[in-house]
């Protein structure tokens, strides 16, 4: 089984761009390209299926701006995004988009070929949520690769020689032969290759070629991978005496999953917390972007509340500035981090900041929180999905409810099972939620979700201190999110075919940004 790391899976990655679906996913789907031709790339061809999410997103959605940043080697902050596509041009890469039925039905489905003039590989790759990916084809072989390992693929017509040197020279996390459009070995490893092994290699009769990809996750993975837990009941028994805290739990999950430290493991989340911390400061500021929906509201909302003149409700008030601070600098390409999803960045971080700001909490309160809300994301991760490509809103925004509303009653004074109370009614809560944007753009009604979802948390996380009934046990919430989420249809799953983004007022502003775009372009 595939085990999510609170960093990898939840929160994060840090990043620009609208959606971590489209601009993060994409973006490390075209880092592995990129290393699997050395960077040396002359000329792309870029495939979408047209029943997929992609064929109706890729641009406005940012695909195509995150494929062409990690065709070019970059990070998923790096600033040079928004205009990657001119620095591709720059460094003498051609590319097409063709919209035409794949083999791979999955909605987020890439099927990229790429040429120089010594070679040209082929590569169909998954983005699976929250910037998750999934490579499933490389030169016809079939694989399953998340960039979380060192991988090195020998291209060699003796696969039998370099196997046996290779089970000789390493403990390796995985050796095996593919055979696709050519016969390779595929090893996976905690390091890259050493470089006395790779020219020995090289040297074994048959070797044709040797490619190095880098990981593209923060968290590694390896063969002897183990959690404590993966369920919420599987927890609660591994807890019986123990009687940990919930973020204390978060820490053991993360600290085994990973092979780091319980101390490296706090040091990454205080790392988040600045990092949210800045977005929320600098949407407050005000941001600028042309091609955008919706301006900076919150700088407004920040002023009339400090004028008293807002419906009282300072927690609530401030959640909802917090909220739209970070959801406009998202759509302004800022820096900010998807937990567990750029398109329900605002939510989650949003709702615990606030809180813990609110309170007057310590900063190591608020790390303590965001471990919280990022464990409760592990277990949505490990039997749902945060894709609404897949699930609808409900996987972004509803899941973002469901992390912060543990970690409020948390900030709240209360215990593990209030949390996980708090978080099964927020997840009840937010089923069936649709995604359908407007404009086909990640911003409304999104920034309204987060704020819905913001909203959500609190409520559920007063009433579970309260001690309301949630009934139906988290991991069982969880499930039927999945299963709610496969009956909604195509069109309501970010495909901007359906909802919202059909209205007539909706296809008035796509024609505008459209417009707009065409002029720009000029």
């Amino acid at each position: 089984m595939n085990y999510p790391s609170i960093f990898n899976d939840v929160v994060g990655p840090v990043m620009r761009g609208p959606s971590s679906s489209h601009c993060a996913a994409s973006l490390r789907i075209a880092r592995i390209c990129h290393d699997l031709l050395g960077g040396r790339i002359s000329s792309i061809e870029i495939d979408f299926d047209p029943e997929g999410s992609l064929a109706t997103t890729h641009k406005d959605q940012g695909s195509d701006m995150g494929l062409f940043g990690g065709f070019l080697g970059w990070e998923a902050h790096d600033e040079r995004l928004v205009d990657s596509e001119m620095h591709l041009r720059g460094a003498g890469i051609s590319y097409s988009i063709r919209i035409i039925e794949l083999e791979n039905k999955h909605p987020n489905a890439y099927q990229i070929t790429l040429t120089n003039p010594w070679e040209t590989h082929k590569v169909v790759a998954i983005s699976t949520g929250g910037g998750m990916i999934e490579v499933v084809e490389i030169d016809g072989a079939k694989v399953s690769l998340a960039g979380d390992r060192f991988m090195t693929l020998v291209y060699s017509d003796s696969s039998g020689q370099v196997m046996d040197y290779l089970k000789q020279a390493g403990d390796w996390d995985s050796l095996e032969v593919l055979e696709g459009t050519s016969s390779m070995v595929l090893l996976t490893a905690q390091a890259p290759l050493d470089a006395i092994l790779k020219e020995e290699l090289s040297q074994i009769e048959g070797v044709k070629r040797i490619k190095e990809i880098r990981p593209v996750l923060p968290v590694l993975s390896s063969k002897n991978t183990r959690v404590p837990f993966i369920t919420v009941e599987e927890m609660l028994a591994y807890n019986a005496d123990k009687n940990l805290s919930l973020w204390e739990l978060a820490v053991k999950y993360e600290s085994q999953r990973g092979n780091i430290s319980e101390d490296e493991v706090m040091r990454k989340m205080d790392e988040i917390r600045k990092i949210l911390k800045n977005a929320v400061e600098t949407g407050l500021r005000g941001t600028h972007f042309e091609d955008r929906i919706l301006g900076p509201q919150s700088v407004k909302f920040k002023s009339l509340m400090e004028q008293k003149k807002l419906m009282d409700g300072d927690i609530l008030n401030r959640i909802i500035m917090y909220v739209s601070a970070i959801m406009e600098v998202k759509s302004s390409m800022g820096v900010i981090v998807a937990a567990p999803t750029a398109g329900s960045c605002g939510a989650m971080p949003g709702a615990v900041l606030g809180v813990a700001d609110s309170l007057g909490l310590s900063e190591e309160e608020t790390v303590k929180a965001l471990l919280i809300a990022g464990l409760i994301g592990v277990f949505i991760a490990a039997h749902s999905t945060f894709a609404a490509e897949v699930g609808g809103c409900q996987a972004e925004c509803g899941s973002g409810a469901t992390m912060a509303a543990a970690a409020l009653v948390y900030l709240g004074g209360g215990n593990l099972q209030q949390s996980l109370s708090a978080a099964s009614m927020a997840l009840q809560s937010s089923l069936g939620m649709i995604c359908d944007p407007i404009g086909n753009r990640v911003e409304a009604p999104c920034l309204n979700r987060n704020v819905m979802a913001a909203s959500n948390s609190l409520s559920c996380a007063n009433m579970a201190l309260a001690d309301y009934d949630h009934l139906i046990p988290l991991d069982e919430v969880i499930e039927t999110m999945y299963v709610v989420g496969k009956s909604i249809p195509n069109t309501l799953r970010c495909t901007n075919l359906g909802g919202l983004s059909i209205t007539k007022t909706a296809k008035e502003i796509k024609q505008k940004l459209a417009t707009k775009q065409f002029f720009k372009s000029c």
